[in-house]
């Protein structure tokens, strides 16, 4: 099975190098192509070079499109009369419907949204299909997406929640615990160093004992946040300030991930 990945910017450099370092897919099985072919002299030990997208795609039995939305119309159009008719299309771009793409393809079509933390290993991808997509599919896709975590199938209409959660996330995670060790700062002369040092440690900690004991966030709370005592003043104001700005934060971003999908579908 030759699997083409069209585009080298973050997701598809990321892909290439961990399909790669799998170690269960040849050179001569992995291709890519990219717009500005010198930045692929990287790959060229692990990948098959391809001259255009035309030449990756006529070989490929799986194409990863991952290229910006402006983009996809243009190189699905580029692609469509040399695609073999069983080859699966994989859109990095969760936005745009199967609807709007098959405007352009009859090709069976997935949608996959890794996260940042595919760089360990620990992605939580999303994925959805179309109509057409068969199980051989499906368990050739999660086979191949396996080398960077674990796979998480959803119905195309809550991909963009899913993605909020866990593609979204890493950012929402940092955003918020930057303001919580910078106003730690304020009241400590403990290094800022030490203090990320500290909170990002105990951070993924209590995930993984939450993980691994089956535990609740109401369960750590109950845990720590004793009647009366110090936890319990802090979490207290965590439940009375924080719900409305988290409120905020997702109105905010599914109305940008809206008007997004909105200006990328109008362009088909």
């Amino acid at each position: 099975m030759k699997i083409g990945i069209i585009g080298y910017g973050s997701m598809g450099e990321m892909l290439l190098w961990k399909f790669s370092q799998a170690g269960n897919i040849s050179k001569q099985d992995l291709l890519v192509s990219n717009r500005t072919i010198e930045k692929l002299n990287e790959a060229k030990d692990i990948a098959v070079i391809a001259d255009s997208n035309k030449e990756l795609a006529q070989q490929a039995d799986i194409v990863f499109v991952c290229v910006r939305p402006s983009d996809i119309k243009a190189v699905l159009e580029e692609i469509r009369d040399v695609l073999k008719p069983d080859t699966l299309i994989v859109s990095l771009n969760g936005n745009i419907s199967f609807e709007t793409l098959h405007k352009v393809i009859d090709n069976k079509t997935a949608k996959v949204i890794p996260s940042l933390t595919a760089e360990i290993g620990r992605s939580q991808t999303l994925v959805c299909y179309d109509s057409n997509v068969n199980l051989q599919d499906k368990d050739n896709l999660k086979a191949l997406l396996g080398c960077i975590g674990s796979v998480i199938e959803l119905p195309e209409k809550e991909l963009g929640m899913g993605s909020e959660l866990v593609s979204c996330m890493p950012g929402f995670i940092a955003s918020i615990f930057d303001v919580i060790c910078t106003s730690a700062q304020t009241h400590t002369t403990i290094p800022k160093e030490q203090i990320v040092r500290m909170v990002l440690s105990t951070l993924t900690a209590t995930g993984e004992l939450m993980l691994q004991k089956q535990m609740t966030f109401e369960d750590v709370v109950s845990r720590v946040a004793t009647k009366g005592g110090i936890t319990q003043e802090g979490t207290s104001v965590v439940y009375d300030v924080f719900p409305q700005v988290s409120d905020q934060l997702f109105e905010k971003t599914l109305e940008k991930r809206r008007l997004i999908a909105q200006r990328a579908e109008s362009e088909f």
